[in-house]
């Protein structure tokens, strides 16, 4: 999962007949997701595990995002999945983004990477 923030972004490809539109991969946007962070937790959203899932339409570029939040009450329910929107919409090719918020499952600590365990000293 840690190798998400270091993808490279896709770019699109000269041909004899011109050059092709980038196509978004789902490195390219997890990484642009992982520049996302929940203000009150030093660990980007997709370690924490609040990235559930990302869909990519290859014919069109639209991209939708299933997130959660660690609790309901989440005082960043608002920004949080508004600034996901921002992030994948950088990532070249993309046409559109939708995030959902959902709830089921609800996030648990057991989601996050190791690496977010060892930001966070919870082993």
């Amino acid at each position: 999962m840690s190798d998400a923030a270091t993808a490279p972004v896709t770019v699109g490809t000269w041909t004899p007949d011109g050059e092709v539109a980038p196509k978004p991969t789902e490195d390219a946007l997890l990484a642009a997701i992982a520049t996302v962070y929940d203000p009150e937790i030093p660990v980007n959203i997709y370690e924490l595990g609040l990235i559930y899932a990302v869909e990519i339409d290859d014919t069109t570029g639209a991209v939708k995002v299933e997130m959660t939040l660690t609790a309901p009450g989440c005082p960043s329910a608002q920004e949080l999945p508004v600034q996901v929107q921002d992030a994948v919409m950088a990532v070249p090719g993309v046409s559109s983004c939708h995030v959902d918020t959902v709830w089921d499952p609800p996030w648990d600590p057991s989601r996050m990477t190791e690496e977010a365990r060892l930001a966070l000293n919870m082993f």
